[in-house]
C-alpha cells in the first residue's frame, strides 16, 4: 500500500514495508544486466576514496565531504541504465558539473554528524570507541570479548541515525529535483521517516545478504575444506561478492528515491546513442 505525503513543496509516497525487498532483488536484477561497468565503476569510487583517505591531514575532512558528490555520480549510472544507458565509469564525476555547490553542504553535515556522533559515545563508553578508531586499544579482542566495543558500536549505529536519515535522498533532491540543501536534508528526514518500515526490512535484507549469509558460507566453506588454497579461493570470493553487492546497494539507492518521489511516474528511454543523464 503507498499513501502520498508532502514535505513543504516536495511530495513523497509512503511505501508498505515489503517494499524494501523489493528496491534490492530489482537494484541486483539491474546490476546482473550490466556486471562489468558496474564492478569497473565502483572500483572506481573506492579507489578515489581510498587516494582521498590517504592525503595527510587533509584526508579526513575532505572524504566525508565528497562522498555526496559522488553519490550523484552512482545515482547518475543508475539512471542511465534503467533509460536503457550503460553506467559508464565517467558518470562517476557527474557531481561536480550538478550542483555543485548544494552538494558540498551536505558533505559538511555528514562530516560534522559523524564527528560528533562518534564523540557522543564517549558518554556511554569513556572514550573506548574513540580510542579504538584512534588506535589507542591495545587489546581490541579483549574489548569485543567483553561486549563493550560491539555495545558502543551499537550506540554509534544509534546516534549516526539521524544524520543518517536526512542524507539518505539528499544528494537526488539537490540533484534531480534541484533543491537546496536545507530542503533536502528535511525532505530526506520526513520522507526516510514516513518510510521507516521498508527502509527497516532494507537494512535487514542488507544486513543478512551483505554481511552475515556470506560470512556464514565463508566459514562453512574453510571448515569443510581446510587449507590455505581454500581460504585464498575464499577471500577472492568475498571480494569480488564485496564489489557486486555495493554495486547493488547503489542502485538500490537510486531505485528508493525514484520509488518514493517518483512513484508511478513513466521513464523517459535516453536518446538513441546516449549513455548519459541530463
Amino acid at each position: 500500500m503507498t499513501t502520498p505525503a508532502r514535505s513543504t513543496d516536495i511530495i513523497f509516497t509512503r511505501h508498505g514495508a515489503r517494499r524494501g525487498i523489493g528496491w534490492l532483488t530489482e537494484a541486483f536484477a539491474l546490476f546482473r544486466r550490466a556486471k562489468a561497468p558496474w564492478v569497473a565503476l565502483i572500483a572506481l569510487y573506492y579507489l578515489l576514496m581510498f587516494l582521498l583517505n590517504v592525503i595527510p591531514l587533509v584526508g579526513q575532512i575532505a572524504l566525508p565531504i565528497a562522498k555526496p558528490i559522488f553519490a550523484v555520480g552512482l545515482l547518475a549510472a543508475a539512471w542511465t541504465q534503467e533509460r536503457g544507458g550503460r553506467p559508464l565509469p565517467s558518470l562517476l564525476f557527474r557531481g561536480f558539473r550538478s550542483n555543485l555547490g548544494a552538494l558540498l553542504p551536505l558533505g559538511l553535515v555528514l562530516a560534522m554528524g559523524g564527528a560528533l556522533a562518534v564523540l557522543g559515545t564517549q558518554l556511554f563508553d569513556g572514550g573506548l570507541l574513540l580510542s579504538f578508531f584512534s588506535g589507542e586499544v591495545k587489546d581490541a579482542e579483549a574489548a569485543v570479548a567483553s561486549g563493550r566495543l560491539p555495545l558502543s558500536l551499537a550506540v554509534l549505529a544509534l546516534l549516526l541515525l539521524p544524520t543518517t536519515l536526512a542524507l539518505w535522498f539528499a544528494p537526488a533532491l539537490v540533484v534531480f529535483q534541484d533543491t537546496g540543501p536545507g530542503t533536502a536534508l528535511a525532505a530526506s528526514l520526513r520522507a526516510a521517516l514516513a518510510n521507516w518500515r521498508p527502509l527497516a526490512v532494507f537494512g535487514i535484507a542488507v544486513l543478512g545478504a551483505g554481511v552475515m549469509v556470506p560470512l556464514m558460507l565463508a566459514q562453512a566453506i574453510v571448515a569443510a575444506l581446510p587449507s590455505q588454497a581454500t581460504l585464498f579461493f575464499v577471500q577472492v570470493a568475498l571480494v569480488f561478492y564485496g564489489f557486486a553487492f555495493a554495486a547493488t546497494l547503489h542502485i538500490a539507492d537510486y531505485l528508493c528515491y525514484r520509488d518514493v518521489f517518483h512513484a508511478g511516474e513513466t521513464l523517459a528511454p535516453l536518446p538513441s546513442g546516449s549513455d548519459r543523464a541530463t
